[in-house]
């Protein structure tokens, strides 16, 4: 049901944000809300779906940077129509192979409640996660809070030219309760603040049979009380033929920015003192009709022993441009920096994280360039109304340096390729299927001339 006050009067942006609400329903393809009557002060509203399946099946193989993962799942998003959705799923990685059980649902406590659980044996540990909370669901809800647990026993790999190096046992445990409150939209902007506790526990050991790193991460325990800003713009725009084909989507074109920060000191429970910050921002901009350009920046790390660390600074700029009706091209720069990680922690590149026509990770340090150039195309085949194809050819370049890698090849990396977009668009998820074929321009001895990759993608 969608409800508005009796006796207000229904304005453009009002139904626009119902329509977003709903087509977040994951299984709700499209949607549209408009006002059919108005009697005696009571608005009707007329509602047009196009519903998917909310049970989705599902077995994957992928490839790439040469190597090879796969999964089995079984997933339904409205589990006899109570609104639980139960997740059944055995992952297989180069990392490790996961049998993983989750459910969850909204409204099960409370109206707008959201309860999550999820429980995951690997083949190098296991994790367990719960939480409660009660979401900004609208740009109009006034409160929020909730409390989460999480519990995670790996074994983390460090690779280096992408070849696996070294690896260690991390033992990680965070929890976190928080509540906010905020005025709702006012003249098309909303502000929100909250304030919480986090706790954060990390242990790590080397283990045994497998190569340690020289220097292992410090163990650390932090208690801290945090604040959170949020400054959201109301302004959407709803296009097609972006990240995904034939699918309406909601562009986010106003600015966002979220900010966090916390401190953890001995007198609160702390093995030691530590400032930790976040701050993200976004915005869209429309240079003209038929272009789209989405920008984002984000820094994260923390102050402790009168310096900055394990600090990561991101930078990313998206663009799109309609050549045509069923065409259109996409480019992406993305910059990387870490300043001062923990010895294990690096950036990587590779044919699993952007430049497709290279192994695994084949480089790593602590900056990271790439950048990302495609024509796309619509093909209009809608295979038994069913599955949408699309075609995409493209050229990719970046390079990854500095650290304590003292690698051969620091050089920038290029490749060209060309690839399928496929998409089931009546699944409960509308997940694209990439199957490419990409070859490298320059690659130094060793590396393969052709590389293949099939795998599942949240968009084009």
């Amino acid at each position: 049901s969608v409800l508005f006050a009796t006796g207000q009067p229904v304005s453009v942006q009002r139904i626009e944000e119902t329509e977003r609400l709903l087509r977040a329903k994951r299984f709700l393809y499209d949607v549209q809300v408009r006002p059919a009557a108005l009697r005696d002060g009571v608005v009707d509203i007329e509602v047009l779906t196009r519903d998917t399946w909310s049970l989705q099946p599902g077995l994957s193989l992928g490839r790439a940077g040469g190597a090879n993962d796969g999964s089995i799942r079984l997933r339904e998003y409205n589990l006899l129509g109570t609104g639980l959705a139960l997740d059944l799923s055995r992952y297989s990685t180069v990392d490790r192979a996961e049998t993983v059980f989750g459910l969850s649902g909204v409204s099960l406590l409370a109206d707008g409640v959201d309860l999550d659980i999820s429980s995951a044996r690997a083949s190098d540990g296991q994790r367990r996660s719960v939480a409660l909370a009660r979401p900004f669901r609208a740009l109009d809800a006034r409160w929020a809070a909730g409390v989460s647990a999480h519990d995670d026993d790996r074994i983390d790999a460090v690779y280096r030219d992408g070849k696996l190096d070294a690896s260690l046992r991390r033992r990680e445990r965070r929890a976190e309760v928080h509540a906010g409150g905020s005025a709702g939209l006012v003249d098309g902007w909303v502000r929100r603040h909250t304030v919480g506790v986090e706790f954060v526990e990390d242990a790590y050991v080397a283990e045994p049979g497998l190569a340690a790193p020289p220097t292992l991460p410090s163990d650390q325990r932090l208690v801290m009380p945090f604040v959170r800003l949020d400054l959201l713009q109301d302004r959407y725009e709803r296009q097609s033929n972006r990240d995904l084909i034939g699918k309406p989507e909601d562009i986010a074109l106003g600015l966002h920015v979220q900010g966090q920060l916390g401190h953890a000191s001995p007198q609160t429970g702390s093995s030691r003192s530590a400032t930790q910050y976040h701050v993200q921002a976004q915005r869209g901009f429309i240079p003209r009709q038929g272009d789209l350009l989405l920008a984002s920046a984000r820094i994260a790390g923390e102050f402790s022993q009168s310096r900055a660390r394990r600090q990561h600074a991101q930078l990313s700029l998206r663009g799109y441009r309609a050549v045509g009706p069923h065409t259109w091209l996409y480019a992406r720069a993305a910059l990387d920096h870490l300043m001062r990680p923990d010895p294990t922690v690096t950036l990587t590149l590779g044919g699993d994280n952007g430049l497709r026509g290279y192994p695994l990770r084949y480089q790593s340090g602590t900056r990271r360039a790439l950048l990302t150039l495609e024509a796309r195309h619509d093909t209009g085949l809608y295979l038994w109304r069913l599955v949408r194809v699309g075609m995409t050819a493209y050229a990719d370049a970046g390079r990854a340096w500095g650290g304590d890698d003292k690698a051969s090849s620091r050089a920038w990396l290029a490749d060209v390729g060309v690839g399928l977009r496929i998409v089931n668009v009546r699944a409960a998820f509308g997940n694209v299927l990439h199957v490419d074929i990409a070859t490298p321009l320059n690659a130094p001895t060793g590396v393969r001339k052709l590389q293949f990759l099939l795998e599942t993608r949240a968009s084009f």
